[in-house]
């Protein structure tokens, strides 16, 4: 018992400690995927947003040599408004490689503020779902009746108290919208597209081939359900089982990592200084104050970036307060959340520059890393050339619903990181492949190149994604793997040997053991 009381506190104390770095990183960078209508914004007279559509490839990292980025278009992207064309390249391989397992972490899709700004009214949003309201989606019908059979599932408490479906008429703090569920309906519909040639699940799937894990969050519960609606070839509930991680790390029972902890307050020390030493963003907000009558601190503290964002993505007039007896409203302007969108973008490029969060982002993820290669080799045990696959299948596809604060550590640790911060309803994947087993001839080639061979076996090959853009040559593990050689894939001995030992480089340690609990200098 007191093993687990410890056990919880470590969970509550670092969750605090991941909500507050959650705020001052996001709306930072983000990686679009494929070409695409580009939303191009502009102020509307009356102190509205509008939308111009224009053509554009949009981009996984940032043009070398460009042009500073528009802070206002990269947080139109960050939205990642559901009603544009998107191609996914997850499923792509050399042919006759086999799919043999995926492992997908998200974000949760749209939600509502967690904040609100002093003295102005909250964004009028309703969250219950509607197909007839947009966005919607072909299965948002079927999803909501499926959602209402709920209790034929398995649920890890305390789960099961958590509703399926977000349902008030005004949003709630935090609620996932409409517009959340359709976004990851879509990402579903992408992968089961992107899926379906290589079988990876069978029509008549069972419960040990998904395994399916969420935070306690409502947003991200009902974000995955939808994903798992959108991709299943049949959604049964009969056979999934829907797991509780404690902490947004998904850590499991390897979270206490007092180093961790440590980075983590040197990089949130680092962010402050910086921030503190804008003296655009400063002004800007000292202006934002007068304008709703209100005290700086107060402002600052309310986190204004957060409804702000909230009202662009859904098109809502930016708030507004009475001006008293002259009968006119004082707004906050475009102008404004320009500015501290454009420090933020600033603090992307200092975050990498001195590398903390990098090494808290390495701690951080190196216990769902390592639980993602150790089901990879458990997958390609079960695949091996003359064994006998285990009854009802290997786990083949993994679903981890998670936070921001989850998917931007993982890219770090990833090695990814010029990738742009994880937009709405962003996603991660891990494929696992397979090559067709060698030749002779190939046998004898790589026999006299000293190389070993698996015989009749074939080889074993990892692809990394990110919002469905092939990211893995740009992994820490993988850059410099000589893609135009005899194989065009990453090796998974270099993901393993990474995740085994490799990444604990840059803390000067060999071991996550060694790492955390090492006494500082």
């Amino acid at each position: 018992m007191l093993a687990r009381n410890r056990f919880l506190l470590l969970v509550v104390v670092g969750g605090a400690a991941l909500a507050i770095i959650s705020l001052s990183l996001q709306f930072l960078n983000l990686i679009p995927t494929t070409p695409i209508v580009e939303e191009r914004p502009f102020q509307a007279a009356d102190g509205g947003v509008g939308v111009a559509l224009g053509k554009s490839r949009k981009r996984v990292f940032p043009v070398p040599h460009a042009q500073e980025p528009d802070p206002i278009a990269e947080a139109y992207g960050y939205c990642n408004t559901p009603n544009r064309t998107e191609q996914a390249w997850e499923g792509h391989s050399p042919a006759d490689y086999k799919l043999l397992s995926v492992q997908v972490m998200i974000r949760h899709g749209d939600r509502y503020p967690l904040y609100t700004i002093p003295k102005t009214k909250r964004p009028a949003i309703d969250c219950t779902l509607s197909p007839s309201r947009k966005p919607s989606h072909p299965q948002l019908s079927d999803f909501i009746r499926h959602m209402g059979l709920g209790g034929h599932g398995r649920w890890e408490s305390p789960l099961s108290n958590v509703p399926r479906l977000p349902n008030h008429s005004a949003c709630e703090m935090g609620e996932l919208t409409q517009t959340g569920v359709v976004q990851h309906l879509r990402n579903g519909q992408l992968l089961q597209q992107a899926y379906k040639r290589h079988s990876l699940l069978p029509p008549n799937w069972s419960d040990r081939q998904v395994w399916f894990e969420t935070t306690g969050k409502s947003r991200t519960l009902q974000s995955g359900l939808a994903l798992l609606y959108g991709f299943l070839p049949d959604f049964d509930w009969t056979k999934l089982t829907v797991r509780h991680q404690w902490s947004t790390l998904f850590c499991g029972s390897a979270c206490d990592c007092p180093a961790r902890n440590r980075y983590l307050e040197e990089e949130q020390r680092r962010q402050y200084r910086l921030r503190v030493s804008d003296t655009e963003l400063e002004r800007t907000y000292v202006d934002m104050a007068r304008t709703l009558g209100v005290l700086t601190r107060h402002l600052r503290a309310a986190n204004p970036i957060d409804p702000l964002l909230c009202h662009l993505c859904h098109g809502i007039s930016f708030p507004c307060v009475s001006a008293g007896d002259s009968g006119t409203n004082r707004c906050l302007t475009m102008a404004q959340f320009a500015v501290i969108r454009r420090q933020q973008l600033d603090d992307e490029v200092d975050r990498r520059r001195v590398g903390l969060y990098r090494k808290y982002a390495i701690l951080a993820m190196h216990p769902y890393l390592n639980r993602t290669a150790t089901k990879m080799e458990r997958v390609a045990r079960d695949n091996e050339a003359g064994r006998q696959p285990r009854a009802g299948g290997e786990e083949v596809f993994t679903l981890s619903s998670a936070h921001d604060v989850t998917v931007a550590p993982l890219l770090s640790a990833l090695g990814v990181e010029e990738a742009r911060f994880p937009r709405f309803a962003a996603r991660i994947a891990f494929e696992l492949w397979k090559s067709p087993p060698a030749t002779q001839r190939q046998q004898k080639k790589r026999a006299g190149k000293g190389e070993k061979s698996k015989g009749k076996d074939g080889e074993l090959f990892l692809r990394v994604l990110y919002n469905g853009e092939d990211v893995t040559f740009h992994t820490t593990f993988c850059r410099t793997h000589d893609r135009h050689a005899g194989q065009p894939l990453c090796p998974l001995n270099n993901f393993l040997s990474f995740v085994r030992r490799d990444m604990f480089s840059v803390v000067n340690a060999t071991s996550y053991q060694e790492a955390c609990f090492r006494r500082p200098v």
